[in-house]
């Protein structure tokens, strides 16, 4: 799959934290079986990568590796099983490591400096970050205005109630949300409720 496909999978990306990995599976199942399908299972704790080890048993589930930073975490990363990798930010040691693996990277954007970097690495799709603290709907706006070849996945602040402005928004192919995936013990039913309101949103 491409960033593209990734993208235009479900209109939300669940942003996950997982503090034990026994949280991974029944979290990973209730999101799929509410039709968000691409969980991105952020580097933030020592539990992040033996969860998307679990994660990926899930039958259905597309699972990836976020706040990734440097190469090494790369590394970690894909050698966990990620489908796709997602950073705060773009760095060219990041960037050409993700090219030259050939992994899907939707890398972090926040002015117009970012994305040109981007370009000259061939990269078109960018996770707007953080979205509402960088301007909101209004400075992505702007920005998407003079690169028209360009798709972006906001993330940071973005919640059920505001989500579908941004995904009205035609440059935008989904939002990264962590409100579908609260932290903690699961509550499958809540969970899988929660995915499928935010799978409505598209």
């Amino acid at each position: 799959m491409s960033i593209s496909d990734i993208m235009q999978t479900a209109p939300v990306i669940p942003v996950i934290v997982v503090d034990e990995v026994e949280h991974a599976v029944p979290l990973a199942r209730a999101l799929v079986a509410g039709g968000l399908r691409v969980l991105e299972v952020t580097l933030r704790t020592p539990a992040a990568l033996d969860a998307i080890r679990a994660m990926k048993t899930v039958k259905g589930a597309i699972v990836g590796a976020g706040t990734v930073t440097n190469q090494k975490e790369l590394a970690a990363a894909i050698d966990a099983g990620s489908e796709f990798i997602v950073s705060p930010g773009l760095t060219e040691p990041l960037g050409k490591a993700a090219i030259r693996e050939g992994i899907p990277f939707l890398p972090g954007i926040a002015n117009a400096g970012d994305i040109m970097r981007g370009l000259d690495m061939g990269l078109t799709h960018f996770k707007f970050f953080p979205a509402m603290a960088a301007g909101g709907l209004p400075a992505l706006k702007a920005l998407a205005a003079p690169f028209g070849q360009c798709r972006f996945c906001p993330t940071g602040g973005i919640t059920l109630e505001n989500a579908p402005e941004w995904l009205a928004f035609d440059p935008v192919l989904c939002v990264g949300g962590s409100w579908v995936a609260p932290r903690g013990p699961v509550d499958e039913a809540a969970v899988e409720k929660l995915a499928r309101e935010a799978f409505t949103l598209a």
